[in-house]
C-alpha cells in the first residue's frame, strides 16, 4: 500500500472518529417525571402516550423506565414541541393531566386538552408543568424544579363521573 493510500485511510478513520462523539451530542434525549398531584410522588410507568410537533400519532413506545422509575426519551431529530399524557389500569384510562385540568368541560377545551411544550425549553432549563389541579397554595410536597433536559408533569386519576363519560 502507497503511503498517500495509508495516510488517506488514517484521515478518513481519524474523521470517523471525530464524528462519532459529536452525532451523540446532537440527540435529545429528555427525563421524563409523571407526579401524582395528591402525593407528592413519582409514578413510575411506561404507559406515555406521547405526541410531537402537533401530530396526531401517539408513540407509546418512545419513553423507556430508568432505575428510578423516571422515564428515558430520544426524541426524533424534528421534534420542536411535545406533549405527553399517561395510562393506567391495563391502559385502558388516562390520567388527566394537571396543567389542563381547569380547561375539562369550558366551551372552548375538550376533556384532557395537550399543552404542548417546546423541546428547546425543555432541554436547556428543563421544565415543570403548571399543576391545576391545587389550589392556589401549593403544598411543599408539590413543588419541584426541574433539572436541564427534564420535563415534569403533574396527573391525577379521572374521576368516577370522568370513567364512565370515557
Amino acid at each position: 500500500m502507497s503511503q498517500l493510500a495509508r495516510r488517506v485511510l488514517l484521515l478518513f478513520i481519524c474523521l470517523a472518529a471525530l464524528s462519532c462523539p459529536a452525532l451523540a451530542q446532537k440527540q435529545k434525549v429528555i427525563t421524563v417525571r409523571m407526579i401524582d398531584t395528591r402525593s407528592g410522588v413519582l409514578i413510575a410507568t411506561t404507559n406515555y402516550l406521547v405526541r410531537i410537533n402537533h401530530q396526531e400519532t401517539e408513540h407509546g413506545d418512545w419513553i423507556t423506565q430508568n432505575e428510578d422509575g423516571s422515564g428515558k426519551f430520544i426524541l426524533p431529530p424534528e421534534a420542536e414541541l411535545i406533549s405527553i399524557h399517561a395510562t393506567y389500569e391495563a391502559a385502558t384510562l388516562t390520567y388527566v393531566n394537571c396543567d389542563a385540568d381547569k380547561d375539562h368541560g369550558s366551551a372552548n377545551h375538550a376533556p384532557n386538552t395537550d399543552h404542548w411544550y417546546p423541546v428547546a425549553d425543555i432541554l436547556s432549563t428543563g421544565v415543570v408543568a403548571p399543576n391545576l389541579c391545587v389550589g392556589k397554595k401549593v403544598p411543599e410536597k408539590l413543588q419541584v424544579v426541574a433539572k436541564p433536559g427534564e420535563y415534569v408533569f403533574f396527573v391525577r386519576p379521572l374521576n368516577s363521573r370522568e370513567q364512565f363519560s370515557q
